[in-house]
């Protein structure tokens, strides 16, 4: 299982949910007062972690959610090829490989031997960011 529960009341700005299937990180919630029949509302606007996509989720306080379990770790980088790069973790010395990030600032910093953060989510993994050099 990678994932775990929380309420709908309980998820804050910058945490995670899962909407639809996909990992997301909450960029904004607004919760609507209890009317005269029924409880309060959440509405909430979040981005998948690997689409970039913007996905909405209006649902009581009260409801019970997925929420990610995200495995932080640390990796190298061995090779970059199109939209893939080769990564081995620094603890296991499994190598992998992961899709190159979205993000055009992130990408141009994965040269092979670089020290890269990357989480496990669901199954996939992310680069998060690249760590600077040690010395």
């Amino acid at each position: 299982m990678s994932y775990t529960y929380a309420t709908v009341g309980d998820l804050k700005v910058g945490s995670y949910v899962i909407i639809d299937g996909e990992p997301c990180r909450i960029v904004e919630i607004s919760k609507a007062k209890t009317g005269k029949h029924g409880s309060a509302k959440a509405h909430i606007v979040a981005i998948g972690l690997f689409t970039g996509s913007k996905k909405t989720l209006i649902a009581p306080v009260d409801q019970r959610v997925e929420v990610p379990i995200i495995e932080k770790r640390v990796g190298q980088v061995l090779a970059v090829t199109g939209d893939t790069v080769q990564i081995m973790d620094l603890e296991t010395f499994d190598t992998f490989e992961a899709e190159k990030p979205k993000d055009p600032k992130l990408a141009e910093q994965l040269q092979p031997g670089a020290e890269i953060e990357y989480w496990n989510v669901m199954g996939k993994r992310l680069i998060v960011r690249v760590r600077p050099p040690r010395g």
